[in-house]
């Protein structure tokens, strides 16, 4: 047995210093302990020695030196390595938290700052009465993102409060991690889905929630545009190298807050950080569908994502028709025989976008799979010969195109036949103009093949555009979503479809609009405020009778068939190469793009993918393809660990399925995004 003696000399002393909210300055507390002391002995004999009575439940230790949570409490302080030189913090897990969300209003809430970031962002979402939290994340913006606005507001004469919606007492903090959020099964609040305000007989489910009916609104409704010069103020023309830029300062999911040095009550940024937007449902994701449309809005003013004038054209005049209806009573006067009709066409819409199910579909193998066939103009670009299109006998079979001279050698050898699977389809239209065109990218050994399309009429080409998007997935026109594919193409066409006859122009309700509030400063510095204004009374006369969430989801829909929706750029070295290339990730594949031109080299499918991990110690991504093809890069714009995680994080939103409830697979997320072999 040992005596005092022994036991004086094994035991050492530990400062702790106590972090308690209530108290302004930190406290240093000395306790004798020794190295078979577990972690929870420590934080009883702390407590016993503060001797305070309150509620210390949520206190745990913080290692300062080694930057972690001390969160096994059965573990020694032998096999937790702590020592006498340690620098520990005994101080809350849950702590004030500001998030500007994508409709530019801050939250500030309790959020865990010991819980790993996919946790975290999972019970913001929660209490925020958002779905699917696994496709948003926490983004540490640059260090002159907040800095520029409070230069701008420096320069108003009155002071500017921040408008901080404040949910101190929120859900995040209540109950273990299992309990149910406030869109468990038997307890959803429902929205009408016509105008995306709360059925008033579920509002009680919000009764234990700091989200009440007002807060629900602010954030399932539109804000009001910003002034033009407050756009002008954060509008900063990009090249596609400053683009990579913004997406450096994700956090990584697998860590927590106060691991990677966020601050309590810093602000962060909450955003859809993954495209792959499953199950929209208008009855329950009034909040989402809203913060979804902002992020797209701001994405297109701002140009963080690039489109034609004829398209910034229609977004003004959807964000337009949007910003009326969500300041006008009249919302509330529509039919219920409306709504029914609005979430059929709502899901139908929709359903063309959602990612969610397996691509293959074993019918098709016992299916006869359509064809199209019909006479097209094609196109390859070469140097010094003039853009000069000729006609061909065109025949579209399973995800391949064949052509022909003419139809009378069909049944011969083709010119050509083109693999479209794994390849870029790019639209290239003028519907004022009256040209739809294709523009295909087609990958081959040594890099991306070029070719043109160029059809006759809408109709055609949204039939041609629809089976070229399915195939360069690897489907066919036997899919059940090439109809709605071709539906939400003409649709499109037919929002484009400006109308000369027009006397909407000159209507006394268009000298209110602000139509600078609506473009992007360099579009509106392009035009007179009047002429702007005409061009989108114009383009509005073609979305005028959409309902409120009608418009939204019409609007994210013309976002996501943008050519450079969904990519997300990162500055990167390839294993070999002597100079920078840009690696544009999607969420089905990868993308190679020369810095210098903005031209896509080559793409590589997650679909041929066979592992990838990462090199730790020179901080290099590998990834091995099928047919031995391998790729490895250095990440310069952002740590190599953010890259690594947006290619696993889209494969482990793949595997979501609509039969699958609302529980998520963590342990399969941390896999897929760790790192390790």
């Amino acid at each position: 047995m040992l005596s005092a003696n022994d036991f004086a000399s094994a035991s050492w002393e530990l400062v702790v210093r106590v972090d308690r909210p209530d108290e302004e300055e930190q406290k240093d507390v000395t306790l004798t302990v020794s190295g078979d002391l577990h972690v929870g002995g420590v934080m009883l004999k702390l407590v016993e020695k503060i001797n305070i009575a309150q509620d210390w439940s949520d206190f745990a230790l913080w290692w300062e030196q080694k930057r972690c949570w001390l969160l096994k409490t059965h573990w020694t302080l032998d096999k937790c390595g702590v020592q006498a030189d340690a620098k520990l913090v005994f101080t809350p897990q849950h702590k004030m938290l500001r998030l500007r969300l994508p409709n530019v209003k801050t939250v500030r809430l309790r959020v865990s700052f010991s819980a790993v970031v996919f946790r975290a962002v999972s019970d913001i979402c929660k209490a925020l009465n958002i779905r699917r939290p696994e496709e948003l994340s926490l983004l540490k913006p640059s260090s002159d993102y907040f800095k520029k606005k409070k230069k701008k507001d420096k320069n108003n004469k009155e002071p500017l409060i921040e408008d901080i919606l404040n949910l101190e007492n929120s859900p995040t903090i209540s109950g273990p991690p299992v309990s149910p959020g406030l869109y468990s099964k038997t307890m959803t609040p429902t929205y009408d889905p016509v105008n995306g305000t709360p059925v008033s007989s579920t509002m009680t489910w919000f009764s234990d929630s700091p989200l009440t009916e007002q807060n629900c609104n602010i954030l399932a409704f539109s804000q009001p545009p910003q002034s033009p010069e407050a756009l002008a103020d954060m509008y900063q023309s990009r090249s596609l190298v400053d683009k990579t830029k913004l997406n450096a300062g994700w956090l990584d999911s697998s860590r927590s807050l106060m691991e990677q040095g966020i601050q309590e009550d810093e602000q962060l940024l909450l955003r859809f950080k993954y495209y792959t937007f499953f199950d929209l449902n208008p009855k329950y994701d009034a909040v989402r569908i809203n913060q979804l449309y902002e992020q797209a809005r701001w994405a297109i003013v701002l140009e963080e994502i690039d489109c034609t004038e004829e398209e910034m054209l229609i977004f003004a005049a959807l964000q337009y028709h949007i910003s009326k209806l969500s300041s006008s009573a009249e919302i509330q006067d529509l039919t219920s025989e409306s709504e029914v009709d609005e979430v059929e066409a709502a899901l139908s819409n929709l359903e063309v976008t959602l990612e969610g199910g397996k691509a293959d579909n074993t019918l098709e193998d016992i299916t006869d799979i359509p064809k199209l066939a019909d006479n097209l103009k094609l196109f390859r670009p070469k140097k010094l010969i003039l853009k000069a299109f000729k006609q061909y006998w065109f025949v579209f079979k399973d995800t391949s195109i064949t052509y022909f001279k003419s139809k009378e050698l069909e049944e011969g050898e083709p010119v050509e036949k083109l693999n479209l699977r794994g390849c870029e389809v790019v639209p290239d239209v003028n519907v004022a103009g009256r040209k739809f065109g294709i523009k295909l990218l087609i990958p081959v050994a040594d890099g991306m093949n070029e070719v043109y399309l160029r059809c006759d009429h809408e109709n055609q080409y949204a039939q041609w555009m629809a089976a070229c998007i399915l195939a360069s997935k690897g489907k066919t026109m036997a899919d059940s979503s090439y109809q709605p594919e071709v539906l939400n193409i003409l649709s499109f066409l037919r929002m484009k479809n400006r109308n000369s006859t027009s006397s909407m122009a000159s209507s006394p309700e268009n000298m209110d609009m602000n139509p600078e509030c609506f473009v992007s400063p360099r579009c509106a510095k392009k035009h007179k405020s009047k002429q702007l204004a005409a061009r989108i009374m114009e383009a509005h006369q073609n979305v005028a009778q959409m309902s409120l969430v009608e418009a939204k989801l019409r609007f994210i829909q013309a976002w996501q068939s943008l050519p450079e929706f969904g990519l997300t750029y990162y500055l990167v070295r390839f294993k070999g190469s002597k100079k920078d290339d840009i690696l544009g990730v999607s969420y089905n594949r990868l993308i190679r793009i020369d810095a210098a031109t903005g031209v896509p080299i080559t793409t590589w499918r997650f679909a041929n993918m066979k592992q990838w991990n990462v090199n730790w110690e020179i901080r290099q991504v590998a990834i091995e393809f099928d047919q031995n093809v391998s790729i490895a890069f250095s990440c310069l714009s952002a740590d190599c660990k953010v890259v690594h995680e947006y290619i696993g994080g889209y494969i482990f939103l793949s595997t979501r399925s609509k039969g699958q409830n609302e529980t998520l697979d963590e342990d399969l997320f941390h896999k897929l995004t760790g790192g390790q072999e």
